[in-house]
């Protein structure tokens, strides 16, 4: 027997293609699934972002004998750091000194463990100059310290202490204040200009010029006639 298909009216078929295809454009790509989610989604902040000299910071520090997290860097208006400055304090503590191009003035940072209150401050010297009074002022959440004729502020962080020292007559106190402010762990280009390379320097061969092009290669020890 022969079935005859039954086909539907127009008016019946088309409301049913609307349905299917919804109100997409022809050509037009489905939205994938991710893309709807997204859209969906509300809007989150991106977090901050990891700091990209942590990596190296760490190996530079370690090569020297200091603990990466006591390393800081500052700033100062006319200052430039004496690179043969850096260097260990102490344990493992960090150093150096930043110059000042026209008066010669030193500007210390030392960053160190331990901490430092009311009780200790007046026991603790300023500038590692045993035996000398010192008198300790509160300035905000820092220390202003002064004896054996230099200055400085300190600064209590966790663990650790943020020293930025000078001679009191070769730099102002505004100028010592504001220093001790600035500084801060170095990123990656402080980094690079801070502390050197943990790979050490290629050795360079040592060329003796007494040393003839020819034979088996003796130092040439010929005497002129006459001795």
């Amino acid at each position: 027997m022969i079935r005859h298909a039954r086909v539907l009216p127009v008016l019946v078929l088309a409301p049913l293609l609307l349905t299917a295809c919804g109100s997409e454009k022809a050509g037009d790509p489905a939205p994938s699934a991710s893309a709807a989610a997204s859209a969906s989604a509300p809007a989150s902040a991106a977090g901050p972002a990891a700091d990209p000299g942590t990596g190296e910071l760490a190996s530079r520090a370690q090569a020297m004998g200091v603990a990466p997290e006591l390393v800081y860097v500052t700033e100062a208006p006319g200052f430039t750091l004496a690179q043969q400055s850096v260097g260990v304090l102490g344990d493992d503590g960090f150093s150096a000194t930043w110059v000042d191009g026209e008066t010669n003035a030193l500007l210390r940072l030392a960053v160190d463990r331990g901490t430092i209150t009311a009780d200790t401050c007046p026991e603790q010297p300023v500038g590692d100059m045993s035996g000398e009074h010192t008198t300790c002022e509160r300035d905000g959440s820092a220390w202003y310290r002064t004896g054996a004729g230099r200055h400085e502020y300190a600064l209590p962080e966790e663990g650790h202490v943020v020293r930025v020292s000078a001679e009191t007559d070769a730099v102002p106190r505004g100028v010592l204040r504001a220093a001790a402010l600035a500084a801060h762990r170095p990123d990656a280009a402080e980094t690079d200009r801070l502390l050197p390379s943990a790979e050490p320097a290629p050795a360079t061969p040592v060329e003796r010029g007494d040393l003839p092009p020819y034979g088996d290669g003796a130092p040439d020890n010929h005497v002129d006639v006459g001795g």
